[in-house]
């Protein structure tokens, strides 16, 4: 059963802004990585079902993040069939998340009280997934859909849209700010934030100083943003 409630995933995947997407084999590596996150001040995970028993490598994660980083919440990523959904929620899943939408996994997570996030790349898909339930929906690819331009113009005539980006995000001022001036409500990054060179090297520490260092530029855009819409 989920450790955490949908309403604490969905606050807290706003609150800190930056969802790191991950997957690796190797539970220990795993570890490391969602540890140096969370010494760099993340509190939402994405582990990723890219792999051959992905789903016992994201079991031991997260009863050892349980007790080693008891305020960091896990969720499962790469989630693309309702069986798939349910085997992740039944290892502790605090959330779920698609690269597609596909109603059939609201079925699940909704009956669960499990935050959904589907990938949409189209109005009427982002409109579907509100109408099933998503509190925040996934654009993905968001570079490849059509970048920042393409949030502020969805939230233009859908102002309560709360958007997630994935694909094309990158841990550096011009483009966090860039999506978060259009209006994101969090972002999710890969490879940029976890290098895979930086992962076999096993230089956590780097790992932990791009989280600190996206999350200062993430905190410093969304004050402006708060201050210009008080004017």
């Amino acid at each position: 059963m989920a450790k955490f409630t949908r309403l604490q995933v969905y606050q807290t995947m706003i609150n800190t802004g930056i969802i790191p997407v991950f997957y690796h084999a190797d539970t220990e590596v795993a570890k490391q990585v969602v540890k140096a996150c969370y010494e760099g001040g993340i509190r939402a995970f994405e582990f990723t079902n890219r792999g051959d028993f992905a789903h016992e490598v994201f079991a031991g994660l997260i009863k050892w993040a349980d007790k080693e980083c008891p305020e960091m919440i896990l969720g499962a990523g790469s989630i693309v069939d309702a069986p798939t959904a349910a085997l992740y929620i039944q290892s502790g899943a605090n959330f779920v998340v698609g690269p597609l939408l596909n109603p059939e996994i609201f079925k699940v997570c909704n009956r669960r009280q499990i935050a959904c996030s589907p990938g949409c790349a189209t109005v009427s898909e982002i409109g579907l997934a509100q109408e099933l339930g998503a509190e925040i929906v996934k654009i993905f690819p968001g570079g490849n859909v059509g970048g920042p331009s393409f949030v502020k113009n969805i939230k233009g005539p859908m102002p309560w849209s709360k958007i997630m980006v994935t694909g094309g995000v990158e841990p550096t001022e011009e483009n966090l700010s860039a999506w978060f001036k259009a209006g994101v409500a969090c972002v999710g990054m890969g490879s940029n934030l976890l290098p895979k060179e930086v992962i076999k090297n096993g230089d956590w520490e780097k790992i932990t100083r791009l989280c600190k260092q996206s999350l200062s530029i993430v905190i410093k855009y969304s004050k402006i943003i708060n201050m210009e819409d008080h004017e």
